[in-house]
């Protein structure tokens, strides 16, 4: 979606999950089923590169996400890291503690829509990968758990106790940080974690045809309501309405507002261009 290039090419394969760009959707997807789709060190500065990158694909305007197999990741590899950190440094620890948080951040900071599409298991980081994107649709099958205080760790992970209480309210997300417990699909559409619960079979369908929706919708419009609706959680509300006032004045003078004008007078249905 930007227009600036820097000289460095976007990458153009990546070794730790499936990622390909087809008609405006740009699909990842865990490729770990033996494991549940655990992540690793590598998925994860994978999935941190890959967020800074996608706003610089021109071809893409929605990202998906899902998992291959029974789960949609189950969280961090007990061996490959659990394992790993217990013989590392305290300024190691920070430097992964950090990468893992920066993905959370540029999932909200990313002008793209983004879709989980959870298709089993999605537990500890999983869980909050899920959590951080736009809308989640889930298999029946799917289920959440926070599991962090069931290794010793705090439930606040990754931004997990700032977005969860902003999704579900303080006292549910309190209950669920703190015990670990397994949410099942229709436990999380009815606390407001999910949208929609299709059958296993049609998960893929129904992803596919939701992200499609978006890539063919107007782009700007909805890359500027997800930049406010993240920004306003945290301000009061003059200044959501001046912030409010600045972005609709802007977007006012886009092409797709003009475009929806004509097409409504020409009796047809709009051409968006996303600009």
């Amino acid at each position: 979606m930007s227009p600036f290039k820097a000289s460095a090419a976007p990458t153009r394969s990546w070794e730790h999950f499936r990622f390909e760009v087809a008609d405006g959707v740009a699909t990842l997807t865990f490729d770990r089923p033996s494991k549940l789709n655990a992540l690793t060190f590598e998925v994860y500065a994978d999935l941190r590169d890959l967020l800074g990158e996608l706003a610089a694909l021109p071809q893409a305007r929605v990202l998906l996400i899902t998992g291959t197999g029974r789960g949609f990741s189950s969280g961090g590899d007990v061996h490959e890291i659990i394992g790993r950190l217990l013989e590392m440094e305290p300024g190691e620890l920070i430097e992964f503690t950090r990468m893992t948080g920066t993905v959370t951040q540029r999932m909200r900071e990313c002008p793209l829509p983004i879709i989980a599409a959870v298709n089993g298991v999605a537990a500890g980081a999983g869980a909050v990968i899920a959590l951080a994107a736009d809308l989640r649709l889930l298999a029946r099958s799917a289920s959440f758990a926070f599991l962090f205080t069931k290794v010793g760790l705090s439930g606040a992970d990754m931004g997990s106790a700032y977005l969860l209480p902003r999704l579900i309210g303080a006292g549910r997300a309190m209950e669920l940080l703190l015990l670990g417990d397994r949410v099942d699909a229709e436990q999380a559409v009815a606390l407001g974690l999910a949208s929609q619960v299709v059958e296993d079979a049609a998960l893929a369908s129904t992803a596919k045809s939701l992200a499609r929706r978006l890539a063919e919708g107007p782009a700007l419009a909805y890359a500027a309501t997800k930049l406010l609706v993240t920004r306003e959680l945290d301000m009061n509300l003059a200044a959501s309405l001046e912030l409010d006032t600045m972005t609709q004045a802007m977007l006012m003078r886009s092409r797709d507002h003009a475009e929806f004008y004509a097409a409504f007078k020409e009796g047809r249905e709009p051409r968006w261009s996303g600009k």
